[in-house]
């Protein structure tokens, strides 16, 4: 039983390694974070309803166009947070997913987070929230800030169960601002949305002087059966719940960024010893991973 599930685990590695045509080197699709759920992303490619390739036409997904229609009154909630400095990094290490961006200058403010509760976004976007909460395949949204001269690197998102939507609020307007999907690239502009799969490698760029601002969705993927979709819609409520981030204080913290918030906390004498003496330190990670291996193989 235990072979089995290291085999059935390596081959969903395998099955995601070999999808698209930019890939990342085989041991580091092995180390990343989305490999935890790649027999979970694979069930989601199996039965997906929609084609395996980097951008996604928005025809299966008629009540975005809500989004696309009001675009404006959602702008004016974006510029009216940006001017109030809500729009922000997470200021207590508690966002796991985007923890990386944050170095480069990217900022988010919450507007829905699976079921996690944000009582913030309904306080400063009461508009924006209303026309989300009519559109039941939105799952979580943002409004995401890409300054000038930040870059995004390459990486793909953890889950499949989901697939990503662009629209343009502030942007540069320009082909010197774009995000790159599987080798294929898009410049954002003022209005104009875009539905991408995220679990493509990925990377983003804003080479103008200007920042650019967007509406960032997960919208649930559509999956060919109504039980495939139950269980897409269980696992999200129950795991990707767990991921929420707070705006404010008042808002809800998963329990995946209050594990995440302790272990960048750690992290801090991980560093200190290593800048202290690294040979110690390289035994005692080499002592850690035997020892996590050897708990697996004995469970």
């Amino acid at each position: 039983m235990k072979w089995a599930i290291i085999f059935l685990w390596l081959g969903a590695i395998t099955v995601v390694y070999f999808r698209g045509r930019v890939r990342a080197s085989f041991f580091r699709t092995v180390v990343n974070h989305s490999a935890a759920l790649a027999p979970v992303n694979v069930f989601m490619y199996g039965f997906s309803a929609v084609p395996s390739r980097p951008f996604i036409d928005a025809a299966p997904f008629p009540g975005l166009r809500i989004l696309d229609d009001n675009w404006e009154i959602i702008r004016d909630e974006a510029r009216a947070l940006a001017e109030a400095q809500r729009i922000k990094a997470a200021e207590q290490n508690n966002d796991a997913g985007f923890n990386s961006f944050f170095k480069t200058g990217w900022k988010r403010f919450y507007l829905k987070w699976y079921d996690a509760q944000h009582p913030s976004a309904a306080e400063f976007c009461p508009q924006t929230v209303r026309l989300l909460r009519g559109i039941p395949e939105v799952k979580a949204a943002m409004f995401a800030v890409l300054p000038p001269g930040a870059k995004l690197n390459p990486h793909r998102d953890p889950f499949a169960g989901s697939l990503r939507y662009h629209l343009g609020l502030d942007t540069p307007n320009d082909d010197g601002c774009f995000i790159e999907v599987d080798g294929e690239r898009y410049s954002w502009r003022d209005g104009q949305s875009v539905i991408f799969d995220e679990t493509y490698i990925h990377w983003a760029e804003n080479t103008t002087g200007q920042t650019r601002t967007i509406l960032f969705c997960d919208i649930e993927r559509p999956l060919r059966y109504g039980w495939a979709s139950r269980f897409n819609r269980w696992f999200s409520r129950t795991f990707m719940t767990a991921a929420s981030s707070p705006n404010d204080s008042g808002d809800q913290t998963g329990w995946v960024n209050k594990a995440f918030r302790i272990s960048w906390q750690l992290g801090q004498y991980r560093r200190r010893l290593k800048a202290w003496n690294r040979t110690v330190y390289q035994l005692v990670r080499i002592l850690l991973i035997v020892a996590v291996v050897a708990l697996i193989w004995y469970l």
